[in-house]
């Protein structure tokens, strides 16, 4: 896809949110169901069923995918592809390369080991490594341009609020 092909792919969609900015607002859900034998949690997806469940690091064998892993690997989607967008409409041709992220976390706050070591990652880190004929100036409106735009990197650094609820439906 060029340029043009991305401005008129877009062009309509830009202009009906324009018009109804309610239009705009798109819901995503994802939605597990639970293996309690195996503790694991099995997502629907539409490249087929992903079974998360504990890395080894906290008692599983493995074979399970890892959702710190998994919120990872959505960061890397997110933006690559924001990336590929935003250099696609920059004129800036990209031949290949990759998206690294990476993330620390200290098993010891999620596993209850100790209470003062935190639960969740403690950094990550986003790197791109592009074939691309570029400019270090190009080069750098594009990464500031991709972190602009990028659904997953932007909630992580400006978190939402978030409600959760609990129900039974056994009725005990």
């Amino acid at each position: 896809m060029n340029a043009e092909q991305l401005r008129a792919a877009q062009a309509p969609i830009k202009a009906r949110y324009r018009e109804e900015p309610e239009s705009a607002r798109v819901t995503l859900a994802a939605r597990g169901e639970l293996d309690v034998e195996g503790i694991t949690c099995r997502l629907a997806t539409p490249a087929g069923p992903i079974a998360a469940g504990l890395h080894p690091a906290t008692g599983g064998d493995g074979n399970a995918a890892c959702s710190g892993a998994m919120m990872l690997q959505a960061l890397a989607a997110c933006s690559g592809v924001t990336l590929l967008a935003v250099a696609t409409a920059m004129g800036i041709p990209i031949r290949g390369g990759s998206v690294i992220a990476e993330g620390d976390w200290d098993a010891r706050g999620t596993l209850g080991v100790d209470k003062a070591a935190p639960v969740g990652f403690l950094s990550l880190r986003l790197r791109f490594e592009l074939d691309a004929d570029a400019t270090e100036e190009q080069l750098a409106r594009l990464l500031s341009l991709t972190e602009r735009y990028c659904v997953v990197l932007q909630t992580l650094r400006n978190p939402p609020a978030i409600a959760s609820t609990i129900a039974s439906t056994s009725g005990g």
